[in-house]
């Protein structure tokens, strides 16, 4: 019989109108157990951080954790891999809750034949979700995520040069690099790749964007590589020249309506050629131990 996995997660500061969508999202595709962990940089008001926690519980989830602090680039790996470790042995389902992953197979399936290969994973794919005009629109509960952000494309590579490989899947023994972007010695196999919608191109992501950079540069968040800094002063460039939009008339990016609710016809060849042409930075250095503060739920 099938267990589903453990759905592992780090969470920042969210709206709760946003978490309350992605609970929703993945129980609608099996998944009962959430092990969640919660991340609140010093900027992040009281209230919020109240409201954000409140959601959780009232989504019937009580967070494994709750840090404080600065937002190294390794503190979403160390909580993360607390999380993995506490959730056992089996299968994980990781994913951060600005996306949501779509399957175009079922994941007993996609699992099933994870182990057969001996990878051990299964790999996705992001697509970028932005509103139809670009703009970094805001998104609350009286409102569809596809009707807020109906249009899909390669942000993250084109634009941003990042990574837009995840691991979507990952069995309890195998490592997982930083961002779920990949797991060294166990490349995913299966193709396509599971479309992991992208909606992190909202309200007040260019601040976000502006303080990662910010304190990226003068080291008030310690990053491995320069990568975090560079592909935000690309975004910020860009939302400069286009007037604080996304330019979905670019064809590079190439931008199409998509949904949540069917993989488009259009998604298995594009996003295999994409992510077998793509080629890993170097690996990052050995972090250094968490400046966080790391409680326990009832502190």
């Amino acid at each position: 019989m099938f267990v589903p996995p453990v759905l592992i997660a780090v969470i920042g500061p969210v709206e709760p109108a946003l978490l309350t969508a992605w609970v929703a999202h993945y129980r609608s595709l099996g998944i009962a157990r959430f092990h969640l962990a919660f991340h609140f940089p010093d900027h992040v008001a009281p209230d919020r951080r109240r409201r954000v926690l409140a959601t959780s519980h009232d989504l019937g989830i009580g967070p494994e954790a709750i840090s404080t602090g600065p937002w190294h680039e390794h503190t979403n790996t160390d909580l993360r891999n607390a999380l993995r470790e506490r959730a056992g042995t089996g299968w994980h389902l990781l994913a951060d809750s600005d996306e949501f992953q779509s399957y175009s197979a079922p994941m007993a399936e996609l699992i099933a034949a994870a182990e057969l290969s001996g990878t051990g994973t299964v790999g996705g794919l992001m697509l970028d979700r932005v509103a139809s005009d670009g703009a970094l629109a805001g998104f609350d509960a009286e409102q569809e995520l596809d009707t807020v952000y109906p249009l899909g494309g390669f942000l993250t590579h084109r634009l941003l040069r990042g990574d837009p490989r995840k691991i979507v899947l990952a069995h309890s023994g195998v490592p997982v690099a930083s961002g779920n972007h990949r797991a060294e010695g166990h490349r995913p196999v299966n193709r396509p790749p599971v479309l992991v919608h992208h909606f992190k191109w909202r309200s007040g992501v260019q601040d976000d964007v502006a303080r990662r950079a910010a304190y990226s540069a003068d080291g008030t968040w310690r990053a491995s590589s320069p990568a975090r800094l560079s592909e935000a002063r690309r975004l910020l460039d860009h939302l400069r020249r286009h007037d604080g939009r996304i330019a979905v008339d670019s064809t590079d990016m190439i931008f199409r309506p998509v949904s949540l609710v069917a993989v488009p016809s259009w998604w298995s060849g594009e996003a295999t050629r994409l992510v077998d042409a793509w080629r890993p930075p170097s690996p990052p250095a050995d972090q250094s131990p968490s400046a966080s503060t790391i409680s326990s739920p009832s502190s």
